[in-house]
């Protein structure tokens, strides 16, 4: 996500160097002093001067790192929603496949995306593939056929599920000639990895 920084922490009266985090749920800051926010305990993020300063609960946390500040204030402010991580925009040809997310499904069509559950050869510009267990997984290869060249396959599984792994499914993807590049938090319950077909092979 490239938002980590060597940093310099004031929190009341210590300051401490180390380096800072800001994953997707959390602000995090590693040094001498040990430090996680959840974001959604943050009443506000304003950056002045390279420095980041944060209210959560009754304490207020001082990030010092630099020019990146404000975008870090953006990010916890206005995160991205689940359809930006996802890479989905109005007019794209989307298909879901698998096991259903309904709402999922609504929320691609109130972004104005096109739907549906087949597509011809090479017209999808992304697919939704959702999986339960390892065996469905050798349906990844025949998924491919359905991209655009520049197209991306998400495969939604269970997370901590013994039925099927993060390792398994990026074996898939490879079997599949495709390559995996990104890794988000579905929902609280499923994880979703992206494949794209190599740029040499489009």
């Amino acid at each position: 996500m490239g938002y980590e920084a060597a940093c310099t922490l004031r929190l009341g009266r210590q300051t401490s160097n180390g380096k800072a985090v800001l994953e997707q749920n959390d602000l995090i800051f590693r040094g001498p002093t040990r430090l996680a926010i959840p974001l959604k305990e943050i009443a506000s993020a304003v950056a002045r001067d390279g420095a980041l300063t944060v209210r959560f609960g009754k304490k207020t946390a001082v990030f010092e790192i630099g020019s990146a500040a404000a975008r870090w204030a953006d990010r916890i402010t206005d995160p991205p929603s689940r359809l930006d991580k996802l890479g989905v925009k109005s007019g794209m040809r989307i298909v879901l496949t698998g096991t259903a997310h309904a709402d999922l499904i609504e929320e691609i069509k109130g972004r104005g995306a096109h739907v549906s559950r087949t597509a011809p050869p090479r017209s999808a510009d992304i697919l939704f593939y959702g999986t339960e267990r390892r065996e469905a997984l050798d349906r990844v290869s025949e998924l491919r056929a359905a991209l655009k060249p520049d197209g991306a396959l998400w495969v939604i599984r269970p997370k901590g599920s013994a039925a099927i792994s993060e390792s398994e499914v990026m074996a898939a993807g490879k079997r599949a000639g495709l390559v995996d590049v990104k890794v988000v938090s579905f929902s609280p319950t499923h994880t979703a990895e992206k494949f794209v077909i190599p740029r040499a092979a489009r």
